[in-house]
């Protein structure tokens, strides 16, 4: 078994490591093995610190993967297409492959996009920073188990890295690469769409749906507006379901749980500058906010204090160099039209709304809480009057029960009323008793009067008589 297992997969990779492959280059689709390692096993970026160059540990750590890369590539499944502009070699899957990472990834084929060949021709630099803002979202955490026996210092270093602040999703919530047609269909867009450069999906995470746009800062402010407009096209667009109503086309493809914020306004879109070109991007994102104000300025609620966005697009700008260091919970995200720095959870949403919500039903509650106390205490004011009302037995001072209280009350016409109405139950029983008792001695007294009134004299009284 053992025999034919380095047959088939010469480089000696395990099944494991192939599937990781798949997966991150399913979603990435071109990326090399050192991003496939710092998304599928982070732990490993942790080791080998006793090499003594930067190379030789890399090479070590990503040992692991580049064994799958090749063994992958004799299946067909994988094949090299140049290299970045540091000599870096990339891969990207085939159209076997392809197939092969839709299966890893649970995901229709549909869906996959294409095998981004010839992507790295020139270098990859867009690619590299696309893959790069993955990883910056992501921020993979190393599993600490696989460390156990490794040297205090490695532990201590992986053990930072779980301690801060996460990342949204795994690897299986991004896509990338992907056509938002304003016409056609998904598989054959027409012209005039745009292409996002990922595509993030993780409700369980606090991110609904994200489109994010990475700019080497070498596209202009125009050029931006030009593909904001587009997603506003697309998100516009709508497609009739299966049932035969229209709903937005976009999400056929991706849901969004009910109270996520995205039943008015449209999905967020995220501009992640990476500075290589010369274009500043703060004064890119200026001028990108003036020039697409009608697309994601809300309108003002003077009352509740906060802004609605019906049919708008959040729109939010960040570095990548920031996106690395502080990741999606750093305050360095900034919105149009908003000031200071915002995680992006809260950049994505609308947290004075949130609040206003907040604190209408803080107030709701409230008004509820009061009302049941006041019902309460009306309640308890009834019981007070009517215990007051309550009679008591004119023999004991027993008060009445519930239920001798209302037998005592005025009769219905076919009732009976009550024989001692100033009693309680058990001085009425013993009344009753002792009345009965009565009753049957002034019977017996009279029963003996009339025995001795119809006696007649005997005859020998007469006889002495005469």
């Amino acid at each position: 078994m053992a025999a034919g297992k380095r047959k088939s997969n010469a480089a000696g990779s395990t099944n494991t490591a192939r599937a990781d492959v798949l997966r991150v280059l399913g979603v990435l689709k071109v990326a090399t093995a050192d991003q496939v390692q710092r998304i599928a096993l982070p732990h490993l970026s942790h080791r080998h610190t006793e090499k003594p160059t930067p190379a030789k540990r890399k090479t070590a750590r990503t040992a692991t993967h580049t064994a799958a890369l090749a063994d992958l590539r004799t299946h067909r499944l994988v094949t090299t297409g140049g290299s970045t502009t540091t000599g870096e070699a990339l891969r990207h899957l085939t159209l076997k492959g392809l197939e092969a990472a839709a299966t890893e990834l649970q995901r229709p084929l549909s869906e996959m996009g294409a095998t981004a060949r010839g992507a790295g021709a020139a270098g990859a630099s867009h690619p590299m920073a696309v893959n790069e803002t993955v990883i910056a979202l992501l921020r993979p955490k190393p599993d600490l188990a696989k460390l156990a026996t490794d040297p205090p210092a490695v532990r201590a270093a992986a053990q930072a890295v779980v301690d801060a602040p996460g990342g949204v999703g795994s690897i299986g919530s991004y896509w990338t690469e992907v056509p938002l047609p304003v016409a056609g269909s998904w598989s054959t867009p027409g012209r005039g769409g745009a292409q996002a450069d990922i595509v993030l999906n993780a409700p369980q995470d606090g991110v609904p749906l994200l489109f994010v746009e990475v700019d080497n800062c070498h596209e202009t402010a125009e050029e931006l507006a030009d593909k904001l407009e587009k997603y506003a096209r697309f998100f516009r667009r709508q497609v009739k379901d299966t049932e035969g109503k229209a709903q937005p086309m976009w999400r056929t493809r991706w849901t969004t749980p009910p109270g996520s914020g995205l039943e008015n306004p449209y999905p967020p879109v995220l501009f992640v500058f990476n500075q290589l070109g010369a274009r500043n991007p703060e004064r890119t994102t200026a001028r990108l906010a003036a020039l697409t104000r009608h697309l994601w300025a809300g309108d003002k609620d003077y009352e509740a204090d906060f802004h609605h966005y019906d049919k708008k697009i959040p729109v939010i700008t960040t570095t990548l160099a920031d996106l690395r260091a502080h990741g999606p919970h750093g305050r360095v995200f900034g919105r149009l039209g908003r000031s200071g720095p915002q995680t992006l959870f809260d950049a994505i949403g609308n947290p004075r709304r949130d609040a206003a919500n907040a604190r209408h039903w803080a107030q709701h509650r409230a008004r509820e809480r009061e009302a049941r106390e006041r019902e309460r205490q009306e309640a308890e004011q009834r019981a007070a009057e009517r215990e007051a009302q309550r009679p008591a037995c004119a023999r004991c001072g027993t008060k009445f029960t519930e239920e001798r209280w209302k037998a005592t009350q005025a009769p219905d016409w076919n009732t009976l009323s009550d024989t001692h109405p100033t009693l309680c139950a058990r001085c009425k029983s013993r009344a009753a008793a002792a009345e009965l008792l009565a009753q049957k001695v002034r019977d017996q007294i009279e029963g003996q009067d009339q025995d001795l009134g119809e006696r007649k004299p005997g005859r020998w009284f007469t006889r002495w008589r005469t």
